[in-house]
């Protein structure tokens, strides 16, 4: 397949002489940049299985995938795919190979945030749940930044981060103890490991021939160090990404990482994408304006070939009601006059909270509209039920799966139970000695439990993971607790949940050839919001700036723009404006054809109403290309227009009858 590229992307593509950094700017086409090199390579006699195309969501993976699997299947059939992965899935498989090293079994558990919860509430000796969260998002942005324990302590600038670096070793001990892992291990683990043996590196240097890193500039301080460790001195590497798109500071990427590289790597070959393929003139123009004002580690101006576009709407509004109704008339009249769909249109804000006043106005429409950033399939209680299963079936040594599903459905095992049994749960549990001071119901329903994990764990290795999964919940009555303890409605839903998630386990073990065993780790993994959910409805998108990255729309709303929203009074406070105006550009580039941005001139916060000033980013645009509205919506204002705009949008109705 031949991929259609403009002069500086054939330049990347056909570049192998040395580390290579792609500089590509918003709807630049990276992505068919990375799928035609990894073509390309293949091409010049490169094994594909030599070739990691490395990227930050599952999402991201598995479109390269698509895009890069029709040329492969059209050569050789039987030549192996190139790895296509997100960095954790990647790490993972090191970790899986090196576990011994890192003294752990194979089948090591991973831990998501809800799990590792009482884990470090017990450590630091509290119930309050905002001071465990924070020790947790305290001891990520350490593991990430690799600093140790011992480092973290002498550091510690208050007691607050005193108190969470004394136990921050024993949160490792703990998870070695339940021979599990955290997210942040899946990187910080294989970097271990091939730091402790040459002979280690050495193997992984040798199986992966070529890396290509999408999203660079997202990349974190433990992340960069897995990248250079995997490439050695041979630097044979890509890394894609764009300095005006580094949006995740606050999740410990740094920009340090792109100003590294060309001191790391002095023949390091520097290509810029600029052509913009997705959005007119006008709004390059302002995108470009705006982002001028952050510090350039590399000079990029983006352009475009698609016309100059229409002028970009700037409307302030008397508050957020009044917005969102303006918005929703706005997004009904436009798509009767472009005759377009419902997901031609976006709605972009800084935070979650704002999305609710647009779900009411979209309600009151009639307008569809989906929610970016909703929950996980896999966060849903009755998955995680069956997951704490699968995993206890996978590692026995997991406690905190273990009392999850002990305790679900109920077999009257409770806290003093538990309490007997210690540490090593499971293994106390088939301890026939240990147990037997126990009551009858406990302790036969110990046994029973204990007899049905290891049953399905000698079976897993041998039968299909469908089977198993349905005969597992057929098993523990898992139906039968829903309609018990939940209201029909609810219990019907959890159940549609349950049946969904066993035929998709099926399916996956059946495509990729998996035993259950094998499927458990890589859940973990896994979650459905990452491109799958609601991806054919025909629904208005409502989305977080941070979740619309790497999208885009025919039609943009992008709403809230004062000052304290975006720019966040935090950031403001922090000094870190510089990553607002990034954001602020993301939203600003996802829009082809139409921009429209809106700002409040009150809000209500914590109760009571605050004046809102226009977003200091408005006046940092292209002047040239904004139309502002003449008056703000007041209270009155805001009524007539509402009037107005709605026997506009009979009108049109009645013309589309006729």
């Amino acid at each position: 397949m031949k991929f259609p590229l403009n002069d500086p992307q054939r330049a990347a593509v056909r570049y192998t002489d040395g580390p290579l950094l792609v500089l590509a700017g918003a709807g630049s086409g990276k992505t068919r940049v990375i799928t035609a090199k990894i073509a390309h390579l293949i091409e010049q006699g490169a094994n594909p299985a030599g070739i990691a195309a490395i990227t930050f969501t599952n999402k991201a993976a598995r479109e390269m995938r698509e895009r890069i699997g029709a040329p492969l299947r059209r050569r050789d059939g039987a030549a192996a795919a190139p790895t296509i992965c997100t960095f954790h899935a990647l790490g993972l498989k090191i970790l899986r190979r090196e576990a011994a090293s890192m003294h752990l079994t194979p089948r090591f558990s991973i831990l998501d945030p809800g799990d590792i919860e009482p884990i470090v509430a017990e450590l630091l000796a509290t119930g309050d749940r905002a001071r465990v969260r924070a020790a947790q998002w305290q001891m990520s942005a350490w593991k990430n930044a690799l600093i140790s324990p011992d480092q973290a302590l002498a550091r510690a600038a208050t007691e607050t981060e005193a108190a969470v670096a004394r136990i921050y070793g024993g949160y490792g001990a703990a998870l070695s103890v339940y021979q599990a892992v955290d997210f942040d291990d899946l990187i910080a683990l294989p970097v271990a490991a091939l730091e402790k043996d040459a002979g280690t590196a050495a193997h992984w240097q040798g199986r992966l021939d070529y890396l290509l890193i999408d999203e660079y500039q997202d990349t974190n301080p433990v992340q960069y160090r897995l990248l250079r460790l995997l490439t050695g001195s041979r630097a044979a590497f890509t890394a894609v990404g764009d300095d005006d798109q580094a949006i995740y500071g606050w999740r410990g990427a740094t920009l340090a990482n792109l100003e590294q590289l060309p001191r790391d790597y002095p023949s390091l070959k520097v290509i810029k994408l600029e052509q913009n393929y997705r959005s007119s003139i006008r709004i390059l123009r302002s995108a470009n304006a705006l982002i001028g004002h952050n510090a350039k580690l590399f000079e990029k101006a983006l352009w475009s070939e698609l016309g100059l576009g229409e002028p970009i709407q700037v409307a302030p509004a008397a508050d957020d009601q009044a917005e969102a109704e303006s918005v929703a008339r706005a997004i009904a009249a436009l798509k009767f006059e472009h005759r377009g769909r419902f997901d031609d249109f976006a709605v972009l804000y800084r935070g979650n909270h704002q999305a609710r006043a647009f779900e009411q106005a979209l309600r009151a429409q009639n307008i569809p509209y989906a929610v970016s950033g909703g929950q996980s399939w896999f966060d849903r209680t009755e998955i995680r039920d069956l997951v704490a299963y699968l995993r206890l079936i996978a590692n026995d040594d997991d406690d905190p799966a273990f009392v999850r599903a002990v305790t679900t459905p109920r077999r009257g095992v409770g806290a003093q139970t538990l309490e007997h049994l210690g540490r090593g749960l499971f293994a106390a549990a088939c301890d026939g000695a240990l147990i037997g001071t126990l009551p009858a119901r406990q302790r036969e329903a110990l046994s029973e439990f204990c007899k049905m994990i290891n049953s399905l764990r000698y079976r897993a290795e041998r039968e299909p993971a469908g089977r198993l999964i349905d005969e597992l919940v057929k098993t523990i009555g898992y139906e039968d607790y829903l309609f018990s303890s939940c209201d029909k409605r609810e219990a019907q839903t959890r159940w549609e949940s349950i049946t969904d998630f066993v035929r998709w386990l099926s399916r996956k073990g059946e495509a990729d050839e998996r035993n259950l065993l094998e499927l458990t780790q890589s859940i973990a993994l896994l979650t459905l919001l990452e491109g799958e959910e609601g991806q054919d409805a025909d629904a208005v998108r409502l989305s977080t700036l941070h979740a619309a990255k790497g999208l885009e729309f025919a039609h943009v709303f992008l709403v809230g723009l004062e000052e304290g929203v975006l720019p966040h009074r935090e950031a403001i406070a922090a000094g870190n404006v510089d990553e607002e105006r990034r954001l602020m550009y993301v939203g600003l580039t996802r829009a082809q054809r139409s921009l429209r941005l809106s700002w409040c001139k009150r809000r209500k916060r914590a109760g009571e109403w605050q004046s809102g000033a226009p977003s200091r980013f408005i006046g940092e645009l292209a002047q040239e290309d904004l139309r502002h509205a003449e008056t703000a919506l007041e209270a009155g204002d805001a009524a007539r227009d509402k009037e107005a705009g709605n026997a506009r949008l009979r009108q049109m109705r009645a013309m589309l009858a006729r």
